[in-house]
């Protein structure tokens, strides 16, 4: 450890990748994060105004690593989910349409311990409750600080950060997401596309209790989540066009109301926004490669997905968790784990989930932005058949969840 700055220099110290580094100093991994936002900028409810729906085996992850005291006081339980295609929101089970679907966690229980189907947790808080660990786990953070370039050589890595600094280590890991100068240095291209959509995110207070259940409608304008959080709000999820989106995020804040009531529906009573209206554009983005000579990629830098099933975290949580274990299970044998060999056991495990689950998010969205009246047939009796097929709904609530195929031990709770 002499000759280099750290074991395993993370960029971007964002919420996957300041989850692996702290899997990687409790198991004995001396890891180094560089972000270009301090800490406490990042915690600031300007900074990321969404919240994420945590599937329960992410969730194990930060319970494995101490953080459920700070995360489960901000942990809203997702005990159902109600997705409905429809012409108008508020279209509950049995109501304005035959075509909806219902997932309850009760129905998985006595499989998940008990969990829900997830956790809605607000990005602020499990930003506040991961830099809180870092610091007192006494792990290294460059702050602000910013990579300029990096080299990739025999035996080490360097990156150069804009200040001149050069830092060395066996491995990098890009983790700044989608523009990532690690991934760029790499020479590691990208494919994807943009969907000209935008997601209008606002957090609201409703005047009716949510009971814990997220609603997913498909309306013609595109998709609108309801996200259940803590205290009787909800975060949603609007889709619209870049355009629609635009006008709304400008728009006085009686108007934005207007709108946000005639899409909401009334079947949570009003919604009054609390705080900013955040707008984000949506793209799908996957490397070539998640990893390189002396180089992996985790989080966004890899793989950048629509919100629509809420995987994007999710899919960075399982990369972090499978990176963590291979990294410290090849310290513990004396293995290079900048080494091709040891990289590429990482990339076997995420490739195929990542990019299916990329693949089928990526059909989700374009047939549910679709309002062909035979298309919506279509998908609509694909729904009530799952939903009348008890097995299926089982496998997708397990699928959302995270607890199918071979899991990281962190992700079945374990320690490293």
């Amino acid at each position: 450890m002499s000759e280099y700055d750290a074991e395993v220099i993370i960029a971007g110290a964002g919420i996957a990748g300041a989850t692996l580094a702290l899997a990687l100093h409790q198991a004995g991994v001396k890891p180094l994060l560089i972000d270009p936002v301090v800490f406490d900028a990042q915690l600031a409810p300007t900074f990321d105004g969404r919240a994420s729906a945590i599937a329960f085996a992410a969730y194990r992850q930060w319970r494995a690593l101490g953080l459920a005291p700070a995360l489960d006081p901000h942990a809203q339980r997702i005990e159902q989910i109600l997705v409905t295609d429809g012409r108008s929101p508020g279209a509950a089970a049995g109501g304005q349409t035959p075509f909806w679907l219902r997932f309850d966690a009760a129905e998985i229980a006595d499989r998940a311990d008990g969990e829900p189907l997830g956790y809605l947790l607000e990005n602020r808080h499990i930003r506040a409750a991961v830099a809180a660990a870092v610091e007192a786990a006494g792990i290294q953070v460059l702050a602000p600080a910013r990579v300029a370039s990096a080299t990739f050589g025999v035996r080490e890595a360097a990156v150069t950060l804009a200040d001149g600094r050069t830092l060395t280590a066996p491995l990098v890991i890009g983790a700044e997401g989608r523009g990532s100068a690690v991934r760029e240095a790499a020479g590691i291209g990208t494919v994807g596309w943009g969907y000209s959509q935008t997601g209008v995110v606002a957090t609201v207070r409703l005047s009716r209790p949510h009971q814990g259940v997220a609603h997913e409608y498909f309306l013609p304008e595109g998709p609108f989540a309801i996200l259940p959080l803590t205290g009787d709000r909800a975060s949603l999820v609007w889709t619209e066009s870049d355009r629609r989106a635009a006008a709304l995020k400008a728009a006085r804040p009686e108007i934005f109301h207007a709108h946000l009531q005639r899409r909401f529906g009334d079947h949570l009573g009003e919604a009054v926004v609390e705080g900013p209206v955040f707008t984000y554009p949506l793209s799908l983005q996957l490397a070539e490669r998640f990893t390189g000579p002396r180089v992996a990629l985790l989080g966004d830098a890899a793989h950048g997905v629509h919100p629509i099933a809420g995987q994007g975290l999710n899919l960075g949580l399982k990369g972090a968790a499978a990176l963590a274990e291979v990294l410290v299970d090849a310290a513990r044998l004396g293995e290079d784990a900048g080494s091709e060999v040891v990289l590429e056991r990482y990339a076997a495990w995420r490739r195929f989930d990542t990019v299916t689950l990329s693949a089928g998010m990526d059909a989700f969205v374009r047939l549910f932005s679709n309002d062909n009246p035979l298309v919506r047939l279509a998908r609509g009796a694909g729904m009530a058949a799952v939903n009348r097929i008890g097995p299926a709904r089982r496998f997708f609530m397990h699928q959302a969840g995270g607890a199918v195929g071979d899991l990281p031990r962190l992700l079945r709770g374990e320690a490293l």
